[in-house]
């Protein structure tokens, strides 16, 4: 890593003081640099250029517990700019809502919306250590330390998100939070350390759903808790969509399933205590261009003529959260 303001090793020391994250926090250097390796990520150099360009400014607040995570403080017109610019030179902002020294980063999701639909279904997360798997830049980890949580690794293998979150790090220091450049595949296998494990519009990316949802059992302490969110459709149980080429203009969807499908999954998995929190359309309120994310958004994805459908003509993207507990 060229750029200094990507420093992990605060973030390293504490993890190594919990017993049960000692030996994964020894291996994570070299996760990290084969992460951020500029030979396979060429954009890598030009990022960390724009995360440099960051003005130097102090925060007077901090704000983790609000819609829009950032921090306040004095800043003059000019600071301003050179913040926006170098913000800028981040785009695509895709996870958010942030807001700093008054630069409102206006994301494509409005994040803040799923964390509302959850939050109090949550077990109170004060005290309790969280792993955040697809996390982006790391909206929902800053979420959950607001909420109490003691540690969060956020886990995501793309670079920009990775910088992304520096650049939050860099005004907003809290080294009980990090966005690690990595896939869930790169746990240590039967890690059992976490007290909360999110999975949050990950699964219908999975080629193999149950091969995900035993990964993050096995991440999870016995009695720990899974909040899982994810594509539905409608359905009894055993009703599963398994789209043909796209869906709603993504390669990568593999299987959406109804909620009750779902859930027996997660019995499967080996999950108790399953609750259906919420089933939620999403609208092009909640997921839209932006000047912070200008190429298509939902409103390009759904059919001209029935946005009840997407433009293949499958069922418009619905999502559910579901909340599950490792015996």
């Amino acid at each position: 890593m060229n750029s200094p303001r990507m420093d992990y090793r605060p973030f390293l020391e504490k993890l190594a003081q919990s017993e049960a994250l000692a030996e994964w926090a020894a291996q994570l250097p070299a996760q990290i640099a084969k992460g951020l390796n500029p030979k396979r990520y060429g954009d890598l150099p030009r990022w960390q250029t724009a995360l440099d360009s960051l003005p130097t400014l102090t925060p007077d607040t901090r704000h983790l517990n609000r819609s829009r995570v950032g921090a306040e403080g004095a800043a003059d017109e000019a600071s301003r700019q050179i913040l926006t610019d170098a913000l800028k030179g981040l785009h695509p902002w895709r996870k958010g809502p942030f807001e700093l020294f008054g630069v409102h980063i206006d994301t494509e999701w409005r994040s803040d919306w799923k964390w509302d639909r959850l939050e109090q279904a949550l077990s109170p997360l004060a005290g309790r250590r969280v792993l955040d798997v697809g996390c982006g830049s790391g909206y929902h980890c800053w979420r959950m330390r607001g909420a109490g949580a003691e540690l969060v690794a956020g886990i995501d293998p793309t670079p920009l998100f990775i910088v992304q979150y520096f650049a939050l790090q860099y005004y907003l220091q809290d080294f009980a939070v990090a966005v690690l450049p990595m896939g869930i595949e790169h746990l240590p296998e039967k890690l059992a350390a976490f007290d909360t494990v999110f999975s949050m519009g990950i699964l219908y990316h999975r080629r193999s759903p149950f091969d995900h949802l035993l990964q993050l059992r096995d991440a999870l302490r016995p009695g720990g808790e899974l909040v899982l969110e994810t594509l539905v459709v409608d359905g009894e149980l055993g009703h599963i969509l398994v789209p043909e080429g796209r869906y709603s203009k993504m390669g990568n969807v593999w299987f959406i399933p109804s909620t009750a499908t779902l859930e027996s999954w997660l019995r499967k998995a080996g999950f108790r205590d399953i609750q259906l929190v919420d089933v939620s359309t999403t609208t092009t309120d909640e997921q839209r261009s932006t000047d912070w994310m200008q190429f298509h958004s939902l409103a390009d994805f759904l059919h001209p003529d029935d946005p009840s459908l997407t433009v293949e003509g499958y069922p418009a993207p619905k999502r559910a959260v579901l909340i599950a507990q490792k015996p």
